[in-house]
């Protein structure tokens, strides 16, 4: 499912136009990435949570170069599902 597809079901749903269901779901998009660069978790009760992963740092290799770097701690987003959502999608 796309974005498009996603903001057409919303606007048939509600009887809002398109361009304003957009601007919703982009709005909330950004709203996700806001809160996530600045370091804070998203929590939507029944759906699920946007959260933050920290990964160590590590040392990779070049294989083509054949030289070793450092790969400092850096975050990952994920997405943990609440367990309605996972269980309606397990079946």
């Amino acid at each position: 499912m796309t974005k498009a597809e996603i903001v057409g079901f919303i606007s048939k749903e509600t009887g809002v136009d398109k361009t304003t269901a957009l601007t919703v779901v982009e709005s909330f998009m950004e709203q996700v990435k806001g809160a996530l660069a600045n370091e804070e978790n998203v929590y939507l009760r029944g759906f699920g949570s946007f959260i933050l992963k920290k990964r160590a740092q590590k040392t990779a290799r070049n294989i083509t170069k054949n030289t070793t770097m450092i790969i400092p701690e850096h975050n990952i987003p994920h997405f943990k599902p609440a367990k309605v959502f996972f269980d309606a999608v397990k079946k």
